[in-house]
């Protein structure tokens, strides 16, 4: 495990388990600029929401999926927190978080348009909360499809390998092995390491 900034590569097991905060998973994801840099910066952003520490995956780089044709690739991540509680009930809670993690992205210059899927400098997907599922006009959890992307389901595995996703009956780790078994030869979901050189899933 190291740390920088109370932002660690670890796992899950490294947080309190005993704070009664709902444990909120965040998909991270950049395509446009210098993508690794604005996810870097993008977890500190997240730590400013959390007492506690933050827990981050590898950036992992990975081909567009449903996005507008000659769409460049992304470079993608996950963070696991414990964001400051309230008192309020859970789902106020998610949606407050929610509304956090819109506020993050539009610092970070992110425009919303006609579009789906275009290119964007930071895109931040409230993956779980928790235990929550709810499926509302303005939130849906836990995310949909979430444990069919291996672009959220490797990065995922890296800091919550046993992890049971809301609704679901294998661990996260299980899932991402399960989905493998289908993923094509030319699709490209590759790790970056510190040194900055890549290992094909």
């Amino acid at each position: 495990m190291s740390s920088r900034n109370n932002i660690i590569n670890g796992t899950i097991t490294d947080l309190p388990s005993d704070t009664g905060i709902p444990l909120v998973l965040v998909g991270l994801g950049s395509n446009l600029g210098a993508s690794s840099t604005t996810l870097h910066r993008a977890f500190i952003a997240l730590q400013a929401l959390s007492d506690f520490p933050v827990i981050v995956s590898s950036l992992w780089r990975t081909a567009p999926v449903d996005c507008p044709p000659g769409s460049p690739d992304f470079v993608n991540a996950v963070a696991a927190l414990l964001p400051r509680f309230h008192g309020k009930d859970v789902l106020a809670f998610a949606r407050g978080v929610l509304g956090q993690l819109h506020g993050i992205e539009e610092e970070f210059g992110r425009t919303r348009g006609d579009i789906q899927n275009t290119a964007r400098t930071l895109d931040l997907d409230l993956l779980t909360c928790g235990f929550l599922q709810v499926v509302a006009s303005d939130l849906i959890l836990p995310h949909p499809r979430l444990h069919q992307r291996a672009f959220v389901l490797a990065p995922l595995a890296e800091i919550a390998p046993a992890h049971i996703l809301p609704g679901q009956s294998l661990s996260v780790e299980n899932l991402l092995a399960a989905l493998k078994i289908g993923v094509q030869s030319n699709d490209k979901i590759q790790r970056i390491n510190i040194a900055d050189t890549c290992v094909t899933l």
